[in-house]
């Protein structure tokens, strides 16, 4: 038995983990790394394996770190199932689709800039192909339609044999709607061993899902790390600071929110609502302005029965928010432009959540020079993003080929983080009856990593603790 780490391995994006075990061999989560050039190259290049030869994967959750390469394995000929949640399943086919659609649009949108700069003499034609060669889509529609055929749903708690030599179960991870801790029993040569992988854990106590289950025992153990040296800010001085943002904004300036589609979009409007029914918003108009949001949105009400008690109390039902008149969900492309025309009073929540891609990008054009605007970071920003560069206090960034001064208040609100810090995780660690023997740590920056790696070491029993390096392969 093998494991081999490509992707997010002291990175905190690009989940693929390729585990053999008998004859056969799967992946657990096949993710796109995310920002900058780096990530872009690692996205490029080949598989270092055959994607031909792996029988089955097993997917976390729907994240684009950890799905958006799941086209390519399939278009360079993987055939096997991909064994999910049902609700990740309803998830992956709009993080697919978009993710596709903004590919296409940036390959486009390159392709014409190199274009008119050979035409005035800006670039020679070598240096614009180059470059027109770097952003070309990962893959199309026709590969994600190819991708998701292959999707086979598993609901929680479920053993099934997706292989002779491999049982697996899906615990609620507690991250976004579907999210899943892989409990996998590898038998080899009458030898069985019970390998666990977090997935991406939410942090205990958020409002609509519940809590990441609690695991007994396992041999090895792989543990995300995205928050393993930090602790969040608490929850109640968070919505303080939002609080006091958008009222201080909104009389004069927007509120500009880079938001996850899936996941963190919808917890921002459950704070918005209960928020308005304490009447501690000024008045102002919220928009949802991204199509993935809005279908996102939907799936998640058609999953009431999964919210935690808490949020079914508070939402009454998936109608309520239909109801609120200050909450506008923004499809059409004319109608996110005239969003432009809106100097004050108007909450925006967009996406990407890192601000590499999407409408999030027009608004930030519109508002970031503004001093009467904000822009509201709640989210974990990879190294190179553009999110990570306003967070660590760029003042001047470039977008759609103008150079924009950063004239608007760049806040990060930590609290509303859908990863477990560092005692969140320490504490479902501790909650194993028998610790794992092999633990390694993956999915969080180095420092992260090794922090996190440091602190499960001195928990009792704890086994070996390894932060594996990208292409490093393991015997189980």
């Amino acid at each position: 038995m093998q494991i081999t780490f490509h992707g997010a391995a002291q990175a905190v994006t690009g989940s693929c983990f390729r585990v053999e075990v008998g004859d056969g061999s799967f992946l657990i989560d096949c993710g796109m790394a995310q920002g900058g050039q780096l990530a872009q190259a690692h996205n490029q290049s080949a598989f270092a394996f055959d994607p031909r030869e792996i029988d089955f994967v097993l997917l976390t959750h729907a994240h684009i770190d950890h799905s958006g390469l799941l086209p390519k394995l399939a278009a360079q000929g993987f055939r096997g199932p991909i064994f999910c949640t049902p609700a990740t399943a309803d998830l992956l086919e709009v993080l697919l689709k978009d993710s596709a659609h903004i590919q296409s649009m940036e390959a486009e949108r390159h392709w014409r800039r190199a274009r008119k700069g050979r035409q005035n003499g800006g670039k020679h034609a070598g240096h614009g192909q180059h470059e027109e060669d770097e952003v070309a889509p990962l893959y199309t529609q026709q590969d994600v339609a190819r991708a998701l055929s292959l999707v086979e749903a598993r609901p929680y708690e479920q053993l099934f044999a997706p292989h002779p030599a491999v049982q697996v179960k899906l615990r609620d991870a507690g991250h976004i709607l579907g999210s899943a801790i892989v409990e996998a029993w590898l038998t080899e040569e009458g030898r069985t061993r019970k390998l666990v992988a977090s997935g991406d854990l939410g942090q205990p106590g958020r409002p609509i899902l519940r809590d990441p289950a609690l695991i007994d025992e396992a041999d090895v153990l792989l543990i995300e790390s995205t928050y393993g040296d930090r602790l969040h800010k608490d929850s109640g001085a968070t919505l303080e600071e939002l609080v006091e943002v958008v009222g201080r904004t909104a009389p004069r300036g927007n509120v500009v929110i880079p938001a996850f589609a899936v996941g963190r979009t919808q917890e921002l409007l459950y704070h918005f609502a209960q928020l308005a029914r304490q009447g501690r918003l000024p008045p102002v108009e919220i928009f949802v302005d991204s199509p993935m949001a809005v279908t996102a949105t939907a799936i998640t009400l058609r999953h009431f029965a999964s919210f935690d008690a808490a949020t079914r109390q508070l939402m009454g039902s998936p109608e309520h928010l239909a109801q609120w008149r200050q909450l506008h969900f923004i499809s059409d492309v004319e109608e996110s432009i005239r969003l432009n025309r809106i100097k004050a009073g108007a909450v925006i929540i967009s996406a990407s959540g890192m601000c590499d891609a999407g409408r999030v990008l027009h608004h930030l054009h519109n508002n970031l020079g503004r001093q009467d605007c904000a822009v509201l970071i709640c989210g974990y920003q990879a190294a190179g993003s553009l999110g990570r560069r306003l967070v660590d206090g760029e003042k001047r960034v470039r977008l759609f080929g103008d150079d924009i001064e950063v004239r608007a208040s760049v806040h990060t609100l930590g609290g509303f983080s859908a990863h477990a810090d560092q005692k969140a995780l320490l504490d479902w660690a501790g909650a194993f009856q028998r610790p794992p023997a092999q633990t390694f740590v993956v999915h969080g920056e180095d420092h992260a990593a090794q922090a996190l790696a440091g602190a499960l070491r001195a928990l009792p029993n704890w086994g070996q603790v390894q932060v594996p390096q990208e292409g490093s392969s393991w015997q189980l």
